[in-house]
């Protein structure tokens, strides 16, 4: 995790190699000025933040292990509308708020992709927590190291992009490596296959929204509610926090734990570069494996490191290939 981190600090000290990027420099110009610099350091902060605190999240989680995963996911709803709601006050963005809303509200086809977005990150989302409260914390990490690459297959299919030579090779040793992962276990790692899947289709239907990550989350959020509530009130185990006070608080939490992360990676999205952000999305599920490994004791032998090793190894000649192709651009 070190070594990682030392790589990404080394590639932003040494951003003068991307001088063509106007994301980090003047138009016009080949010297950086205090202002972007400034934004580009805030950035590179943003993003490691979003995604150590992602990679810690199925800490929270076990912390909730006494409330059944379907709960935790009405929870994780519920809180975070509250909590958007909460922003958008402080913020005072209510206007821009209501001005997407309506957009989205008029337009079939934005009400239409929301909605989808909406139905695909609670999937995902409950998948997350089952895995990581149902001890298969290695497998959720195996899902988020293969979700570059289940981005690549979603947008050949839906988007009828062309692999390259080199993203081809990238996808079969992902593959190889699931396969591997599936013979060792004598299981295919479904949870980890359908959150890649998940989260791809997120992103890929978000776009076509075209609204802020403030707006979108709300949105998003306000649809699934109302059946989270009801859930709670008439069908789970335990009524509406009726916890012990530290377990409502870890419930009130959930929601703050999940709107965090997401405007700190939005951040970061607006000032560094695509390959610097593609570098820091490994933090999350390194952060995973080794808490999963050191912390909850599960199982990382040899025929594991191996399927893992290919699927590294498809991620390193993915993300060369972009670095190259970036160069190429710019040039």
């Amino acid at each position: 995790m070190l070594g990682f981190l030392f790589l990404v600090t080394t590639i932003f000290k040494k951003r003068k190699k991307f001088e063509h990027l106007p994301v980090y420099y003047k138009k016009g110009g080949s010297q950086m000025n205090n202002h972007s610099e400034q934004n580009e350091k805030k950035g590179l902060l943003s993003g490691i933040g979003a995604y150590l605190i992602w990679g810690v999240l199925p800490l929270y989680w076990k912390a909730l292990g006494s409330v059944t995963p379907l709960s935790v996911l009405s929870y994780r709803i519920i809180w975070s509308f509250v909590f958007m709601l909460v922003v958008l006050c402080v913020t005072r963005k209510w206007k821009n708020f209501k001005v997407e809303a309506l957009m989205v509200i008029k337009d079939k086809k934005r009400r239409r992709a929301i909605i989808l977005a909406a139905l695909f990150i609670t999937v995902n989302w409950f998948i997350f927590i089952f895995t990581v409260t149902s001890g298969n914390v290695v497998e959720a990490s195996l899902g988020y190291y293969i979700n570059p690459l289940a981005n690549i297959l979603i947008a050949t299919l839906f988007l009828k992009e062309r692999l390259s030579r080199i993203e081809k090779i990238a996808c079969v040793l992902a593959t190889i490596g699931v396969v591997g992962l599936a013979i060792q276990t004598g299981a295919i790692p479904w949870a980890a296959l359908a959150m890649a899947t998940t989260f791809s289709l997120y992103g890929l239907i978000k776009k076509q929204a075209s609204v802020s990550s403030l707006t979108g989350l709300t949105l998003e959020t306000s649809i699934m509610a109302p059946i989270a509530m009801i859930y709670l009130c008439f069908f789970a185990p335990v009524g509406f926090m009726s916890y012990s006070p530290s377990i409502n608080l870890l419930a009130i939490g959930a929601g703050v734990v999940t709107a965090i992360p997401l405007f700190l990676f939005a951040e970061a999205a607006k000032n560094i570069s695509y390959i610097l952000l593609g570098f820091l999305q490994y933090i999350g599920p390194t952060l995973m494996l080794i808490s999963a490994v050191f912390l909850f004791n599960e199982t990382f032998a040899g025929p594991q490191l191996l399927a893992f090793g290919c699927i590294w190894l498809g991620i390193l000649l993915f993300t060369i290939n972009n670095l190259v192709l970036l160069r190429k651009r710019y040039r």
